[in-house]
């Protein structure tokens, strides 16, 4: 794929993981004053994780990184929104959880359990345990990544947060 192209893959990540969050927004009846900043979270981790990916980081990295991201940009959006940073990461990070992967693991598992005996079972077997793995390890890399930057950073409220703008 030539490097055009991939800007273009990677602009429509950036449009269709804020569309995702915004639709988890909704969802979760956030305030209207929230959904611009909502999707431009949404948006910049899908563009960051598939941006790593493209990059030779693992699944796994690239959705730390992304989950990190966004429990860092997550701070100073808040305060411009004058909402709690929940509200806005939240669902921000929901197009991150690997939906496909945990299908194809629950897949795996009903063959598993109806046929003991096929001929392919030890390769369904490996196949479903690293779907399964992968699962695990890329919920907990999103649970660290959000958590240990609102750790981090939240030393008093978002109220409280003095912000020094630049006088033009």
């Amino acid at each position: 794929m030539d490097f055009k192209m991939d800007w273009i893959t990677l602009s429509s990540k950036f449009i269709w993981g804020g569309v995702a969050a915004l639709g988890f927004a909704a969802l979760f009846n956030v305030p209207r004053r929230t959904l611009l900043t909502i999707f431009l979270l949404g948006g910049i981790v899908v563009f960051t994780k598939f941006l790593l990916l493209g990059l030779g980081f693992s699944i796994v990295m690239a959705c730390l990184c992304g989950a990190a991201l966004i429990g860092f940009l997550s701070i100073p959006f808040a305060h411009f929104v004058h909402t709690p940073p929940l509200i806005i990461y939240i669902p921000g990070i929901i197009p991150m959880i690997p939906g496909i992967l945990a299908y194809r693991m629950m897949l795996g598992l009903i063959k598993l359990a109806g046929d003991t005996k096929a001929p392919d079972y030890n390769q369904v077997l490996a196949e479903t345990v690293n779907n399964g793995i992968k699962v695990l390890f890329i919920l907990v890399s999103i649970s660290v990544g959000v958590i240990v930057p609102m750790l981090i950073m939240r030393k008093e409220s978002v109220k409280n947060i003095k912000i020094i703008k630049k006088k033009s």
